[in-house]
């Protein structure tokens, strides 16, 4: 069986293509991630174009799609949708079975959701998609303000020893205050220090207003970046499990969503 999910995200579009064998063992075919354009529709469209492309295969091999994000109600095409607190939790139970926890930092949102131990279904969850601060969107802006590669920040927070406290947690603010610490010439590489705390802060904020339980997953494209990891992981005092590609997940998800549609 062939299924494919699809997450629309307001920063990125994720088109995953899984194949399921009789005994449930899932194997993935193949997964794009593209940036979501201000043509929704044409972006899904390319994306999907794109799966079916790497993977090898026929759009009328898929026997089911389901779709999930903030942008799935406009896959006309999927023969479902579902909630992205679900597509992500199965997502991510998918890899790592255990998992109790999962912290998702995406573009423009975050989230913490909770997972049953028995069940192994989401039981709490708290989302903050009304402010871009502690996002990926946040860490963009910033990097632009700073004229430093977003790529660089990870390794500069690693190898810098000092922080500079940033108290803005808003991102017009806290730009607008590196802006000033730039002018006062403070470090920048301190600036940054203190700007990937700061995100750390906010995370756990919300953490510790859905409670916690390891073992902790972390996904989203903010995952990649090292420096955000190392000061969850100091903060936190836990390993946190990250998926080879932590921006899948929710596709990944809703593909195996869909297998279960009859």
């Amino acid at each position: 069986m062939i299924t494919c999910g699809i997450d629309i995200g307001s920063v990125s579009t994720e088109v995953l293509i899984l194949g399921t064998k009789p005994e449930n063992k899932f194997e993935i075919l193949s997964y794009i991630i593209n940036k979501t354009s201000s043509d929704i529709n044409t972006t899904i469209t390319n994306t999907f174009k794109e799966a079916l492309k790497k993977a090898g295969i026929n759009e009328d091999e898929i026997q089911s799609i389901v779709s999930t994000g903030y942008g799935r109600k406009n896959v006309n095409f999927a023969n479902k949708d579902i909630t992205e607190i679900s597509c992500h939790s199965i997502g991510v139970i998918s890899i790592f079975p255990d998992i109790k926890t999962i912290i998702d930092i995406g573009g423009q949102d975050s989230k913490v959701i909770r997972i049953d131990n028995i069940s192994k279904k989401p039981i709490d969850f708290l989302m903050n998609d009304k402010c871009a601060a502690g996002t990926g969107r946040f860490l963009e802006v910033m990097a632009k303000a700073l004229e430093i590669d977003l790529k660089n920040f990870g390794k500069i927070f690693l190898e810098t020893k000092e922080k500079v406290e940033i108290t803005s947690t808003c991102t017009v603010f806290a730009e607008s205050e590196i802006v000033s610490l730039i002018g006062h010439g403070v470090d920048k590489n301190k600036i940054i220090k203190g700007l990937v705390y700061s995100i750390a802060d906010r995370l756990i904020s919300m953490v510790s207003r859905i409670g916690i339980e390891e073992p902790i997953c972390l996904t989203g494209g903010v995952a990649k970046n090292k420096g955000v990891v190392g000061a969850l992981e100091e903060k936190l005092k836990v390993k946190l499990n990250i998926p080879l590609e932590p921006q899948i997940t929710g596709a990944l998800g809703a593909a195996i969503l869909a297998s279960k549609i009859r």
